[in-house]
């Protein structure tokens, strides 16, 4: 080894990412595996790696002991202090071993095993780097793609979207830069794996967070997210701070900030909701823009569950088209909805009750009155001989 080594070593830091100090542990402990396999030699051997000079220099190590048996591991007593008095039985001593030459053979074997080790560090490197990004939206540009996978390259690393995390009105071509979420980072046994989607509700709420600065430094926080992606998507927010109307914010002037999210997402119709603690304003909420009249909590049942009352007229666009309104809302709030209009329904609001229904209910209230306060005949001729009964001042 010499100095071009050293300098082979810097350079590979520099480039590669993979520090000095690993590469050198892996040369070591490939000339240390190559020496053993081909000079035949015990398991007593160590390899050091001067970092200065590119010096290599192999060690036997031997065991000071009383009685030689293997002249391979053990050293006597004897010889031992003839190197240095101070050695005792159970000391170690190093004997340099280094061959003239290695061999081709060494040398090929040491070249492999340094190679693997660069590429475990390359690899460990990577995945420290974008695992760092998984939930997260990163910018990547289209290398290629085949009928299962779209291949995107991320920098140092190409990542793959399955076909189920692809838009279906999109069309993904070559050197397409493209923003996608990092849904997952893997440490296959092939080096880092990672998965990205354009389909993940995840998304959606980091584009409003690049959007919204109020949704990125916590005032207004998004709830839930309800997705069908290139479609449309339901998104619950609520402000932490009673000042902030959450739904306007993030809105924005004249629909600027929403829209630049549906432009990212190629049209992507998005309705924003206000989150509300009561589970009946939430799921009207969530049905919007549909007109809800009442949520009716079906408590017999198990699961979470609610019949919702739309007018006749709004029953269309709660179901919304092909169920989608109705299948968005049920996602985000959690609530299996039933929608009835208001016709198939039997019920009776106190608002909508008419004068004639009220002057009937008082009559009838009256009656009961009159009829619990009526005194007894009996009851009234004794009150009256009490009173004559009772002497007075004068």
């Amino acid at each position: 080894m010499s100095k071009e080594m050293i300098e082979a070593l810097d350079a590979l830091e520099t480039e590669k990412g993979v520090k000095k100090e690993i590469v050198i542990d892996a040369l070591e402990t490939a000339l240390q595996t190559a020496y053993k396999r081909n000079y035949n030699q015990a398991q007593n051997v160590e390899v050091t790696f001067d970092a200065k000079k590119g010096d290599i220099k192999v060690y036997a190590v031997k065991e000071v002991t009383g009685e030689v048996f293997d002249s391979r591991l053990e050293v006597s007593l004897k010889d031992a202090m003839a190197i240095n008095k101070a050695y005792e039985i159970g000391d170690h001593i190093k004997f340099e071993v280094t061959p003239k030459d290695f061999g081709r053979i060494a040398a090929q074997t040491a070249k492999q095993v340094i190679m693997q080790r660069v590429r475990e560090a390359e690899r460990a490197n990577v995945y420290d780097e974008y695992s760092q990004y998984e939930n997260e939206i990163m910018q990547g540009t289209v290398e290629r793609k085949d009928n299962k996978f779209v291949y995107v390259s991320l920098g140092k690393v190409e990542a793959v979207m399955p076909r189920s995390d692809q838009m279906q009105r999109e069309d993904y071509k070559m050197h397409d830069r493209i923003k996608v979420y990092v849904s997952k980072v893997e440490n296959a046994t092939k080096g880092p794996q990672v998965f990205v989607s354009r389909t993940n509700p995840g998304m959606v709420k980091r584009l409003f967070e690049q959007e919204v600065p109020e949704i990125y430094d916590g005032t207004v926080e998004i709830v839930g997210v309800a997705r069908e992606a290139g479609d449309r998507s339901k998104v619950a927010v609520r402000s932490t701070n009673e000042n902030v109307d959450a739904v306007g914010t993030t809105v924005g002037p004249r629909g600027a900030r929403v829209q630049a999210v549906v432009n990212e997402l190629a049209g992507e119709n998005m309705d924003i909701v206000q989150w509300e603690d009561d589970a009946s304003d939430y799921i009207a909420n969530a049905l919007n823009p549909a007109e809800v009249i009442a949520v009716q909590f079906n408590d017999e049942d198990n699961e979470r569950s609610a019949t919702v009352i739309v007018p006749d007229y709004q029953l269309s666009l709660a179901i919304g088209k092909k169920g989608q309104n109705a299948r968005l809302a049920a996602k985000l709030t959690g609530f299996k909805i039933d929608i009835k209009p208001e016709s198939e329904v039997e019920f009776v609001d106190d608002d909508e009750l008419t004068a004639e229904d009220v002057a009937a209910d008082d009559a009838v209230a009256t009656d009961d009155v009159a009829a619990d306060v009526t005194p007894d005949v009996d009851d009234t001729d004794d009150a009256e001989a009490t009173a004559d009964a009772t002497p007075t001042d004068d």
